[in-house]
C-alpha cells in the first residue's frame, strides 16, 4: 500500500525483512524439533542457531536467477551457516514456510486492527452518551420520518462495531493455524510432532488436515471480515457526509486550523476525510472478492492464489488499520450542531407525528383505513401548502370527533417519541 494510506506499525508486518525473519524463525524451530528427535546433533543445532541469517539484497539477486523466493532465501541462509545447513528445511516444502509465516502475519495484523476497533468503540460510546438526548430528525429514503436522537445514531454504530470486534476475534482464531506437513500434506518425510512443536512455539494451532497449503477458506473469511469493517466505516462516513451538506449541516467532520477546502472557492469546507474513507472501502471490499477466488485451486495446490495474496493481504490490513484510525479521529473531533437539528425538526411542520396520530385515532375507535386516509390527506395538504400539520388537524372535524385538543397537543410533543431512548441505551450497554 502507498505510504499515504499506511500506518507504520501495521505496514512493518509486510516488509521483506519481517517476512524473512518469520521464515528464519520457523526454519530454526523445525531444526529444534528435529534435534529433539535425534536427527540433528547439539553441535550442528548450535551452529545453525548461531550463524543463521540472511541478506535481503542477496536473496533478491538469487531469486532473479532461480525464480523462486524460498530457494533464494534458503541459499542465502545456507551460505551463512555452512555445512550444517544441510539440515535446514528437512522434510519441508516451501508452503510449510510461506503459509505458516503468512498466518503469523495475519494474526499480528489482526491484533492491531482489534485494538483499533476497541479504540473506535470507546469513542463511539463516549459521544453516544454525550448526545443521548439531543433530538434530531430521523430519515428514511432520505425523507423526514420521525424524531430520534443523535446519540441513538452513535449507539447504533457502537453496537455494530462490537459485532465487528467479535467477528474479527473469530477470524483471527480461524487463521491462527500453521502447517509443517510436507509437499502434499502426508507428513511423508517428517513426523507430525514436528508440526506440533513448531506451531506451539508460534502460538498457532495445527491445521488438522492440509495438502500443500493451508486451505484458503480461512483466509477468505478473514478478508471478508475486513471488508465488513470497511463497509461499516463507509456507512458512518457516508452519514457524516450527508449531515454535512449545506442544506442540512447537523454535523461536520473536523476542519483544522489552516486547512483549505478548495483551490478556487475559499468558503468551502468539504467532507474530504469521509469521502476518502468511502473510496478506500471499495478497495477492501474488492479484495475480499479476490480472497474468495483463491479458495478453488488445482488438486493439492497451484500458485494462482500467491500473486493475489501478495497484494490483498498487505493492502487490506493496512487500509483497514488506516481507515479505523481516521474514522475514530473524525468521530472524536466531530462538530455537532444541535441548533440545526432543532431547525430541521421543525422544517416539515409536524409531519413526523403522522404515525402517532394514526394510532391514536384507531385507539379512539376509528377504522384504520379511514384513519390512514384522513391523516394522509392532512399531511399532503401540509406538504403542499407548507402549513403546520397540527393546525390542520386541530381544524379537522373528522379528527376532533375522536381526539380532543390536549390529546392532539401531546401527539405533536417530540419528547413522546423519545421516551424509550434510555432503555435502548441500557440494552446496548451504554447505561
Amino acid at each position: 500500500m502507498i505510504p499515504r494510506y499506511s500506518m507504520p506499525e501495521l505496514s512493518s508486518i509486510w516488509t521483506d525483512e519481517a517476512r524473512f525473519d518469520l521464515w528464519l524463525k520457523i526454519e530454526l524451530l523445525v531444526c529444534e524439533a528435529w534435534a529433539k528427535e535425534g536427527k540433528i546433533s547439539k553441535q550442528d543445532l548450535h551452529t545453525i542457531q548461531s550463524k543463521a541469517k540472511y541478506n535481503t539484497e542477496q536473496i533478491a539477486q538469487i531469486e532473479n536467477e532461480v525464480k523462486h523466493d524460498v530457494i533464494a532465501f534458503l541459499t542465502s541462509v545456507a551460505e551463512h551457516v555452512g555445512p550444517a545447513s544441510r539440515y535446514i528445511h528437512r522434510g519441508m516444502t516451501s508452503s510449510d514456510l510461506i503459509d505458516t509465516a503468512f498466518s503469523c502475519q495475519l494474526v499480528q495484523a489482526g491484533k492491531i486492527i482489534k485494538k483499533d476497533i476497541e479504540d473506535l468503540i470507546k469513542v463511539l460510546g463516549e459521544r453516544a452518551k454525550e448526545f443521548k438526548n439531543t433530538p434530531m430528525m430521523g430519515r428514511s429514503h432520505g425523507i423526514h420520518a420521525e424524531p430520534i436522537t443523535f446519540g441513538l445514531k452513535l449507539a447504533l454504530w457502537f453496537d455494530e462495531f462490537i459485532r465487528h470486534l467479535s467477528r474479527l476475534e473469530k477470524a483471527i482464531d480461524e487463521i491462527s493455524v500453521g502447517k509443517i506437513s510436507g509437499a502434499v500434506g502426508t507428513f511423508a518425510h517428517l513426523p507430525c510432532k514436528i508440526e506440533s512443536y513448531v506451531c506451539k512455539k508460534l502460538e498457532l494451532k495445527v491445521a488438522p488436515v492440509s495438502n500443500q497449503i493451508i486451505q484458503r477458506d480461512r483466509h477468505a473469511y478473514y478478508f471478508s471480515v475486513l471488508a465488513g469493517i470497511a463497509s461499516s466505516i463507509e456507512k458512518i462516513a457516508l452519514e457524516i457526509r450527508h449531515l454535512q451538506r449545506t442544506e442540512v449541516f447537523e454535523a461536520a467532520e473536523p476542519f483544522s486550523k489552516g486547512q483549505k477546502g478548495s483551490s478556487a472557492m475559499p468558503h468551502k469546507r468539504n467532507p474530504i476525510l469521509c469521502e476518502n474513507l468511502c473510496g478506500l472501502a471499495r478497495i477492501v471490499r474488492a479484495n475480499a472478492q479476490a480472497g474468495f477466488e483463491n479458495i478453488a485451486l488445482w488438486h493439492e495446490r497451484d500458485i494462482s492464489h500467491s500473486s493475489v495474496e501478495r497484494v490483498i493481504a498487505p493492502d487490506s490490513t493496512i487500509l483497514t488499520d488506516f481507515m479505523l484510525a481516521r474514522i475514530t479521529s473524525a468521530i472524536k473531533g466531530l462538530d455537532v450542531f444541535p441548533e440545526n437539528m432543532k431547525k430541521n425538526l421543525e422544517l416539515t411542520k409536524g409531519l413526523y407525528a403522522s404515525q402517532d396520530l394514526l394510532l391514536k385515532l384507531t385507539d379512539a375507535g376509528m377504522l384504520r383505513e379511514d384513519a390512514y386516509r384522513i391523516v394522509q390527506n392532512a399531511a399532503m395538504i401540509a406538504w403542499k401548502d407548507k402549513e403546520s400539520l397540527k393546525k390542520i388537524v386541530l381544524e379537522d372535524s373528522n379528527i376532533s370527533k375522536f381526539l380532543d385538543k390536549n390529546q392532539i397537543e401531546e401527539i405533536f410533543n417530540i419528547d413522546s417519541h423519545l421516551v424509550r431512548i434510555e432503555e435502548i441505551f441500557k440494552r446496548v450497554g451504554l447505561d
